[in-house]
């Protein structure tokens, strides 16, 4: 049966980190996968002009990669979502929701340290409910390195209960994510080369497999043909 995902990023690489090798797989299997960037960068906010295009090309070459469907901008300021009204960012969602129909939705952690992946997972919400968009089957939670592994919170840590083989889509992964350049550095920081294989390891350790990508199932639907 096929599946339509629909990947919600705060922002540009959060898609790779999280889901890239899952996103690949899909595609590979001939399931449609959309992306949903939900911030950007801009001259008005006071980045630099060849910051703003070099970002652009980035999108292009990782959709260029990935072979999403469908790419949805939001445009929200990014590093500022707890300053934006939670109603704007919930109705942007939504209709991008309606507009793709997916039958799985996947979110940053909740638990993430960085305030805008918190303000995503929380305007997401309303877009998961069954009565609103009754074709939504999953939603999951991925985990970002250098956010998910950075939270402090003991109470609400990224538990994986759904792992993802991955294994033949590991270095086309990190060839979309060294196409972030600027978000890429030397081990041991957590947006390296290293550690996203590392990571890939240790999950696919954890379930059977060379690689695996890990997700919080956080609600399922079986829906009858």
């Amino acid at each position: 049966m096929s599946k339509r995902l629909l990947i919600i990023a705060p922002h540009p690489d959060d898609e790779v980190l999280g889901v890239g090798g899952t996103i690949l797989r899909a595609k590979a299997e001939g399931h449609s996968v959309a992306w949903v960037i939900v911030t950007e960068i801009s001259e008005n906010a006071g980045w630099p002009a060849e910051k703003v295009a070099e970002r652009s090309k980035e999108i292009e070459a990782v959709d260029a990669i990935m072979d999403f469907d469908k790419v949805y901008n939001l445009g929200f300021p990014t590093m500022s979502l707890d300053q934006v009204s939670v109603g704007k960012i919930v109705t942007e969602l939504s209709q991008a929701v309606s507009s793709f129909e997916p039958t799985d939705i996947y979110l940053p952690h909740p638990a993430d340290a960085h305030s805008d992946h918190k303000a995503v997972f929380e305007a997401s919400i309303s877009s998961t409910k069954w009565f609103r968009h009754s074709y939504v089957e999953r939603v999951f939670a991925y985990e970002t390195l250098s956010e998910t592994d950075a939270g402090l919170s003991p109470n609400s840590r990224f538990h994986p209960n759904w792992f993802v083989d991955i294994s033949p889509f590991l270095e086309i992964k990190l060839q979309a994510m060294s196409v972030y350049c600027s978000e890429v550095g030397e081990f041991p920081f957590p947006r390296s080369f290293k550690a996203i294989e590392a990571l890939a390891s240790l999950r696919g350790a954890a379930s059977g497999f060379r690689a695996a990508e890990a997700f919080q199932l956080l609600r399922s639907r079986e829906i009858l043909d």
